[in-house]
């Protein structure tokens, strides 16, 4: 509300001059609605433009595919519902889905869904995307390096014959994961113990599938590798995520 000492002032300016009382009561309400529409304006905009967009991610209880995601928006504090379904409920779930596949990504009940174009989405949001377009370019091709990696791995998961299991694992141990991990550990050492922004989180998210196959040590021979794990864990966010989440295998 407008000062009555304002209005006193008004009137007494336009009381001096040659207009008319009635004008300076005119210019008071003017004054008075405008102060009004702004204090409205301002309101408007404060409720709606600070509001948080609705997330949530939903995924198999499990870190899987969608770790990467949750990683990224705790690094982001940003608020989200992780929504955890079990195995028997997908099938119900899986026709609802854009492509039957999870896991999903839904903002303000819009949908997405691949895995790695959620992680770029949420990437800008949390500025953890390359510096440039040529940085982007090595991000993206670091990140496609790891999927091809981890499906190598998830093949043997996924071998019902025992003896071709194991054959797949001996290939795999002596031959596969040496030949990726020796590079990405090339390319995190060149960069001082990490790759490019937001892949190192999906490298961190990817690491478990990589001990299942080598053993809680499979980076011992690889110290860069170790040490982009390691630089993702002691991030504060990162890390009381770790503690509080859902404790699962993979």
């Amino acid at each position: 509300m407008m000062d009555l000492g304002i209005l006193v002032g008004t009137v007494t300016k336009f009381k001096s001059s040659k207009y008319p009382m009635f004008m300076a009561v005119v210019v008071y309400a003017i004054i008075h609605i405008t102060i009004n529409v702004l204090s409205i304006v301002h309101l408007y905009f404060s409720i709606f433009t600070d509001m948080a967009p609705s997330i949530k991610v939903t995924y198999f209880n499990i870190r899987g595919l969608a770790e990467t995601i949750r990683l990224l928006l705790k690094y982001g504090e940003i608020e989200f519902e992780d929504n955890r379904i079990q195995s028997e409920e997908w099938a119900a779930l899986k026709a609802t889905t854009p492509f039957g596949q999870m896991p999903l990504y839904e903002e303000d009940g819009k949908v997405a869904w691949q895995s790695l174009a959620i992680c770029r989405y949420l990437a800008k949001k949390v500025n953890l995307r390359g510096a440039n377009d040529w940085e982007d370019l090595q991000v993206d091709a670091i990140a496609d390096t790891i999927t091809d990696l981890r499906i190598k791995i998830a093949s043997l998961m996924q071998e019902k014959d025992e003896e071709k299991k194991e054959q797949l694992k001996q290939t795999l141990i002596k031959e596969t994961a040496p030949y990726y991990l020796e590079r990405l550990d090339k390319i995190a050492g060149e960069n001082g113990g990490h790759f490019l922004t937001w892949v190192d989180f999906y490298f961190f998210a990817m690491s478990h599938i990589v001990n299942f196959l080598l053993g809680a040590d499979g980076y011992a021979n690889y110290k860069n590798l170790q040490a982009v794990v390691d630089n993702v864990q002691k991030i504060p966010a990162i890390k009381k995520w770790v503690e509080v989440r859902p404790k699962t295998d993979f």
